[in-house]
């Protein structure tokens, strides 16, 4: 068997804190209709002086700086975003220009929504295997506050930014990630326009059919994750799930008969962060020590796509 391990990690958030009450001088809402819906208090939103690209840097320095590793030892280095500062060059290359990554190194960003930073595991699990260098920089980023209509009050809520990164390593004796990764093609549930689009240029979302799709997807993800493994929930030690909505999660929890302790979460002080968001929990849990050297989180994206991805990530 082969596959990765994680490292280390690091995450980047923007100085600004949104309250729900800020968002209440703007929108027709509350703290009360937004909390109790979305269990969301708070987000962060960039500023001026603030870009995907900086969010980006501050976690990938983190991340390797923890992990003792240098640039010259990253095979491949993948962000997973639907927001980046350019299409061209992708935020993975802009990556490799300023922390000085052999110019041979895999870079590359990758759009599968909320669900994209366990595609990227799972991608890097895979190019690791034929690369020269056996660490890679994994990320998820967005800055969705640049591509929200604050005249929707249903959708502006729930969305915030923020950076995640994951250092892995590839081996020949590591478990693998047991990755289960899927789509069911939708342009109407849930988008964000491209450029070539006459649609506004805003997050659009039905949230009720998002609901709906979520909460029949993330646990069925999480035990065909566990099938593969051979393994049963009470083998786990964490369940890392994005962070799209805490009803969504505690009807995940009570599907898979899990204790929802065993389910962290961190959306009430950020918010949706789409492909930031489970690495960015991963980041708080690694670093409070919630998981320790050898223990097994399930992480499960889902969302934009509609797209769905669950992988058994152990650390080292």
């Amino acid at each position: 068997m082969n596959g990765i391990k994680l490292i280390s990690t690091g995450s980047a958030v923007p100085k600004k804190v949104v309250t729900n009450d800020d968002l209440a001088k703007i929108v027709d809402t509350n703290d009360e209709w937004i909390s109790t819906r979305t269990g969301i208090r708070s987000r962060r939103y960039c500023t001026d002086g603030e870009s995907h690209t900086s969010l980006c840097l501050a976690a990938a320095r983190q991340a390797l700086e923890r992990g003792g590793v240098t640039p010259g030892e990253i095979g491949i280095c993948l962000v997973a975003t639907v927001t980046p500062d350019f299409l061209s060059p992708a935020a993975a290359c802009l990556l490799q220009k300023e922390l000085g990554f052999p110019e041979d190194t895999i870079c590359f960003d990758l759009n599968a929504a909320c669900s994209g930073f366990v595609y990227a595991l799972h991608t890097a699990e895979c190019l690791l295997a034929s690369t020269p260098r056996k660490y890679g920089l994994v990320l998820g980023a967005e800055i969705l506050s640049r591509v929200m209509d604050f005249g929707d009050r249903s959708t502006c809520v729930l969305f915030g930014d923020g950076a995640g990164a994951a250092l892995v390593e590839w081996g020949a004796n590591y478990p693998s990630l047991h990755a289960v990764l899927g789509c069911r093609g939708n342009s109407e549930v849930l988008y964000v326009p491209g450029v070539n689009t006459a649609a506004p240029p805003h997050v659009h979302m039905d949230g009720q059919s998002v609901f709906r799709f979520a909460v029949e997807a993330v646990p069925r993800c999480a035990r065909e994750v566990l099938d593969r493994a051979g393994l049963t929930p009470e083998d786990i030690d964490l369940f890392v799930f994005h962070q799209a909505n805490q009803r969504i999660i505690d009807f995940a929890v009570k599907k898979l008969g899990i204790d929802p302790a065993r389910c962290p979460g961190n959306i009430e002080r950020t918010g949706n962060t789409s492909a930031a968001s489970v690495p960015l929990l991963l980041d708080e849990l690694v670093g409070g020590g919630a998981i320790t050297s050898g223990q097994k989180a399930l992480c499960v994206g889902f969302g934009g796509g509609l797209t769905w991805a669950g992988a058994l990530l152990e650390l080292a």
